[in-house]
């Protein structure tokens, strides 16, 4: 009875270590999927990864108030697409700086990859990652994940942040990253001033030719028709015709009366012959001013549309005169400019990594990846065939 006692008892010590082998082997999964990831994210984001320090800075693209004028201005062009002025400026300098421009002109003026090489940061952090290697594409890549840009809708402003592992090395690649920016601004309104000036010397140019031809034209019009102005010409011919038919008129009444008092007087075939030449002169005058092919009235409307059309491209040669200067008097005014609202600050505390957010994003990722694949083995045990 004694010896049945003591094998109830080694039972009994035996069966706790092998319920907590039997409760180990059907949670070993879940410790593996959830419980060891979890501990790696506490191990890394509280005992290893690096504190990373962001600077952030705040600009905008304005430009100065001015009244609106028909000439081609940035501004004008701007407006009839619909876009606000420096709106698109923002959006085209925060593409500069995702770029891999800003990133060879950033590397000109700061040691870029020294600063995102920092000894400060951990092995898995600095550049270059795992499995990367010290290229300029793969510095670019990193780049992209240490500088960020994003428009503020609410104000229009763009804000710029930059990560690095050092305050300093943060403050000093946003500050040389925003003057790049500003000399992108002044080359865009450099560019936009030059082809609104050459587009203007290019009006002025057609407009020179076409008054050069209406007058070469004009002089041919009036080489050929033998007419310096048929307007001035045609009244002094028809002047001469009135003046004509008063002497007649006057020769005709003389004559009528002398009829009257002596019809056989002899001077009556005198009076007679110069009236008739009198009408042979009206009707040759009359013959150049109208009434003929070759008359001045049916040269003048071809001489009319020459000189309105001298008329109308020197208006035209005034009016590209003034858009040029008009043009070179805004070049020498900034069209547009960045303005700082937020400098570049030094962080004077690490905002990243966020430790504990970083630790329950790797639990909770792990524990649906672990119940999504508990939910198939499930599913599959029991959908199978039994034996």
């Amino acid at each position: 009875m004694h010896h049945d006692t003591q094998l109830q008892r080694l039972a009994e010590e035996t069966k706790g270590p092998n319920k907590v082998i039997e409760r180990l082997k059907r949670w070993r999964w879940f410790a593996l999927f959830v419980v060891a990831p979890s501990l790696l994210a506490i191990i890394y984001f509280g005992l290893i990864a690096s504190d990373v320090y962001v600077s952030e800075s705040r600009f905008i693209i304005k430009s100065p108030d001015r009244k609106q004028t028909s000439m081609s201005s940035l501004a004008g062009l701007i407006q009839t697409t619909g876009i606000s002025p420096g709106q698109e400026q923002t959006k085209e300098i925060m593409d500069y700086l995702r770029s891999r421009d800003a990133l060879r002109d950033l590397s000109k003026r700061a040691d870029v990859r020294a600063a995102f090489m920092s000894s400060e940061a951990d092995r898995l952090s600095r550049f270059p990652l795992l499995f990367h290697k010290d290229t300029f594409e793969h510095l670019y890549d990193y780049y992209g994940s240490m500088v960020d840009t994003r428009l503020d809708h609410e104000t229009g402003m763009a804000v710029l942040t930059v990560n690095a592992f050092e305050p300093t090395q943060a403050q000093v690649l946003n500050e040389n990253l925003l003057q790049l920016s500003e000399a992108l601004v002044n080359r865009l309104n450099e560019r936009a001033n030059t082809k609104t000036i050459q587009e203007a010397e290019g009006r002025v140019a057609t407009a020179e030719a076409r008054v050069r031809k209406a007058r070469a034209e004009l002089a041919r019009y009036r080489n050929r028709s033998q007419l310096l102005d048929p307007q001035q010409q045609g009244i002094g011919v028809l002047e001469v015709s009135n003046g004509l038919v008063a002497q007649e008129a006057a020769l005709r009444a003389k004559l009528t009366e002398v009829q009257r008092a002596t019809p056989n007087h002899p001077s009556i075939p005198a009076l007679r012959q110069r009236i008739s030449a009198l009408s042979e002169q009206i009707a040759a005058q009359t013959g150049r001013a109208v009434g003929t092919p070759t008359g001045i009235a049916s040269k003048l409307s071809g001489y009319e549309n020459l000189v309105v059309e001298q008329e109308f491209s020197t208006q035209m040669l005034a009016a590209a005169n003034a858009t040029l200067e008009q043009a070179r008097t805004e070049a020498l005014k900034q069209q547009y400019y960045l303005e700082r609202v937020v400098e570049a600050n030094r962080p004077d505390d690490a905002l990243l990594p966020a430790r504990i957010k970083g630790i329950l994003t790797v639990a909770f990722a792990s524990l649906c990846l672990y119940l999504i694949g508990w939910m198939l083995v499930v599913g599959i045990l029991e959908h199978a065939p039994e034996d």
